[in-house]
């Protein structure tokens, strides 16, 4: 279960606090107050999210109130007063982003847009323990349900064969056995363009690559380890680095 604090609820995940800061940067570094209609309205995205099934119900999970406090943190630490209730995620997500306003806004932006698609698709919870991107765990859960999508595999796959045997792209292994009908168990396809990029158009095979499961779970957690997108030739060059 997540960790929980004040009334219960569960700390603020990354991309909860990406838009708290949207916000931020929006109001001028000032901070609204909980009858403030855009924290209203930044209360009902955060309790409509796919997160903390059980918390969601609680009139007490990121109301107005809440919201509002966690600006207030945000503005002690973007000026060094008051730390005492400043989280370690209200720190990272400050030091990544204070300096890039309007990526903070291009990623609020995309979480909103997710929104609807991630309400229907993704299955409540109440923790998280999977590799999350920089983008946050919404844009991380929609990306790997749109690699999950059975037509986008089989294209890639089709694809692939008429060049030959199966392959990773990272690690260039192949599976055990040419038994066409257990070839492919092996191999994965993943989306080489974060979703900010992807999203704005259909995907197309050159958008993907075919990976093993190993590799295809390497290359996640590098790309949530390093906190940016990587490629594939970047993912193999830091894995072979750090293999010597």
């Amino acid at each position: 279960m997540a960790r929980t604090h004040g009334h219960g609820n569960p700390n603020w995940t990354r991309d909860e606090t990406i838009l708290a800061l949207a916000l931020y940067f929006g109001s001028n570094k000032a901070i609204p107050s909980r009858t403030d209609p855009r924290v209203r309205e930044l209360s009902e995205l955060l309790r409509s999210l796919p997160y903390h099934a059980s918390a969601s119900k609680k009139e007490s999970f990121r109301n107005p109130d809440g919201v509002a406090f966690k600006l207030q943190n945000l503005h002690n630490v973007a000026t060094g007063k008051g730390l005492g209730n400043v989280s370690e995620m209200d720190r990272q997500i400050w030091f990544e982003f204070s300096s890039r306003q309007h990526e903070v806004r291009s990623l609020a932006t995309l979480i909103k847009a997710g929104v609807k698609f991630a309400s229907a698709e993704i299955e409540p919870v109440d923790s998280y323990e999977d590799d999350e991107f920089f983008e946050g765990r919404l844009l991380t859960e929609i990306h790997k349900r749109r690699e999950r999508n059975p037509n986008v595999r089989k294209r890639l796959l089709v694809s692939r064969r008429k060049s030959g045997n199966l392959a990773c792209d990272l690690c260039s292994g192949q599976s055990i056995t040419r038994d066409p009908t257990f070839e492919d168990a092996s191999f994965e396809a993943h989306h080489t363009l974060p979703l900010s990029m992807a999203t704005a158009r259909m995907t197309r095979l050159a958008d993907l690559s075919l990976l093993c499961a190993n590799c295809h779970r390497l290359v996640h957690r590098a790309i949530s380890s390093k906190k940016r997108w990587l490629s594939i030739d970047e993912c193999r060059d830091l894995l072979a680095a750090n293999s010597q």
